[in-house]
């Protein structure tokens, strides 16, 4: 009796009740957005059968399909944001970040010859930077951006075509005299 129990418990505990019995694996297989269990079988499976799963995976593509519309959205209003460049009227070098000043020319620096008001574009082909001797090549143009959109910049007070630091210090500059003015009422009584 007890070798009974002992071979029942030993097969029991060889017996594993979630693996597959007889080598037999089931895979899956992607029919027209379906996932379809593969078969030993010689039958051919039932395609027809719903997936319980198609509602839920036809609602997350709606999803995504509205939040991709939404980014294409987005990128066609950022393409349409082109920010307008001023120029500063300074050049600068790329190798040792010397800024040529069209007010101010070259003459302030030991043997420049370039007078004040000289523009970049003037410039003698031979003319080198007076700091590290590269050449006109070498320098790029200074520019300030003005953010918004470009069709925009004519309309207003005008102030759509200032820059983003001349728009802080009408800002905040008017902050400050609101505020003087503010502290100024207390000053009459």
């Amino acid at each position: 009796m007890f070798k009974i129990l002992f071979l029942a418990a030993l097969m029991a505990s060889s017996v594993n009740a979630f693996t597959i019995q007889g080598g037999i694996t089931t895979r899956t297989l992607q029919r027209s957005g379906r996932w379809v269990p593969l078969r030993m079988s010689s039958e051919e499976p039932n395609v027809t059968e719903l997936d319980p799963m198609d509602a839920a995976i036809e609602e997350v593509d709606e999803a995504t399909r509205k939040q991709m519309e939404k980014a294409r959205k987005a990128q066609e209003l950022r393409e349409q944001e082109v920010f307008m460049k001023k120029s500063t009227g300074k050049h600068k070098c790329t190798n040792c970040d010397w800024e040529y000043d069209e007010a101010k020319g070259d003459s302030m620096m030991i043997g420049g010859m370039i007078k004040p008001g000289t523009a970049f574009s003037t410039l003698p082909a031979d003319w080198r930077c007076p700091v590290c001797r590269a050449s006109k090549d070498a320098f790029v143009e200074v520019v300030e951006e003005i953010p918004g959109f470009e069709v925009n910049q004519g309309y207003g007070f005008g102030t759509n075509s200032w820059t983003a630091g001349q728009k802080n210090l009408a800002i905040f500059g008017g902050l400050a005299v609101f505020f003087l003015l503010f502290l100024g009422g207390y000053a009459l009584s």
